[in-house]
């Protein structure tokens, strides 16, 4: 099977200067760091010890914020370098003023780029984080004897069955991990079926804050929201800007102030997505470039990366996407920090137990109609927000995940 899977990844590798066009025309790659992925990098390797994180996009480089914050006060780190696959999750990181963070495009998993790109950095450590597992990197750092940990592991049954359809071979590769920590009870259960060793449940490292968060938005935009009923869905994906539209049209006929927020999970679909609703008579406004915002605007899309806390702040109602669509949902605990009410879709099985602890603490509802979340919207901004004992209850529970997590990779 190995030799299958070198030869089909080679292939892509010779194949990748079309690949890489066809990405261009969609936007979904940067013009000039593209070459980061076929082995050409652009930031240096400083002298001492270099800590490797990688995760495949938005949500996995967002989880590690927090770890990274501990790390950075270690003297005895020099580097941290993460590597990510796709052009949204490289802007993330601009916006958290590190000091020892570089980011890089995670190369092909091609024998040849990934020897050069382990030789080039000489990792003291790599951090897989999620469900990230590349074979040819995997059994190459463990040529080179470099320790190889699964940080907030996550196997879902459909991820599992899977790899279990090739189980000599995953089993081989996942054998090579040092450490592993899982995200939840139901992936610890897989995890142990898959080979892995040496595992351990602390806790879903989503629970963990960051410290230094700028959540402040423009003042102009604060006082116009000050003045209106708000509700913001967040992580949207084709067609969920449309069932969120119709819920706002529903709800318009009984509060005329209202507007809503809509922040995709995909930035650059914004202008699909405004032609889509302007079709349905809304108007609407782009956050970016900065315009005055006219009074009897319905949706304002927010097209620009990095402003969701910002949003959760001055929101207290927020719908989270990527339920309504099979994908399983989007982690609604960035919301619940900030003690919104949260309402999602049927399909969250990415975060079975974390909605479960939320709606145990009648902090999230599930509906599957726009009626039903026009409705549901409707009683929030009638109750008053109780969020505080939430928010601490998270954060207590963050900060022990985030210390026992630290501690057991870096300081034993």
């Amino acid at each position: 099977m190995l030799i299958v899977y070198r030869f089909l990844i080679n292939l892509i590798f010779i194949f990748s200067p079309i690949i890489f066009i066809l990405r261009f025309l969609k936007k979904k790659e940067d013009p000039i760091r593209f070459k980061e992925k076929i082995g050409f990098f652009d930031q240096k390797k400083k002298e001492g010890k270099l800590i490797w994180f990688h995760g495949a996009s938005v949500g996995e480089l967002q989880s590690i914020v927090p770890l990274i914050e501990k790390l950075e006060k270690n003297k005895s780190i020099k580097q941290i370098l993460v590597t990510s696959n796709t052009l949204s999750s490289s802007k993330i990181l601009k916006i958290n003023k590190f000091n020892k963070v570089i980011h890089q495009f995670f190369p092909i998993d091609s024998n040849f780029l990934i020897k050069k790109f382990l030789n080039y950095w000489k990792p003291s450590k790599a951090l897989f984080i999620d469900s990230e597992f590349w074979p040819n990197t995997i059994i190459q750092l463990k040529r080179k004897k470099i320790p190889i940990i699964l940080i907030n592991g996550r196997i879902t049954k459909k991820t599992f069955q899977r790899w279990n359809k090739l189980s000599n071979f995953s089993k081989k590769i996942f054998s090579k991990f040092d450490l592993c920590f899982s995200s939840s009870k139901e992936s610890l259960r897989y995890l142990k079926r898959l080979n892995f060793k040496n595992i351990k449940f602390i806790g879903n490292l989503k629970y963990s804050q960051a410290e230094l968060e700028n959540l402040d938005i423009e003042k102009n935009l604060k006082k116009f929201l000050s003045n209106k009923k708000t509700w913001c869905a967040s992580s949207t994906h084709y067609p969920e800007e449309l069932f969120v539209a119709q819920a706002h049209k529903i709800l318009k006929k009984k509060i005329k102030n209202l507007i809503t927020i809509i922040i995709p999970r995909h930035a650059e679909r914004y202008s699909t997505i405004k032609n889509d609703l302007e079709k349905l008579n809304l108007k609407v406004h782009l956050d970016k470039p900065t315009k005055k915002i006219s009074f009897n605007t319905d949706i304002y899309l927010v097209n620009s990366y990095g402003k969701t806390k910002s949003f959760y702040k001055n929101c207290n109602n927020i719908f989270l996407g990527g339920s309504l669509i099979k994908h399983g949902g989007q982690n609604p605990l960035e919301a619940a920090r900030y003690g919104c009410s949260i309402i999602n879709g049927p399909n969250v099985n990415n975060f079975k137990e974390i909605y479960e602890f939320l709606k145990k603490n009648n902090i999230s509802t599930s509906i599957k109609k726009n009626k039903e979340l026009a409705n549901r919207l409707n009683i929030l901004f009638s109750k008053q927000n109780n969020s505080k004992m939430i928010q601490n209850k998270i954060k207590t529970l963050g900060d022990k995940i985030l210390k026992k997590t630290y501690d057991e990779i870096f300081i034993r």
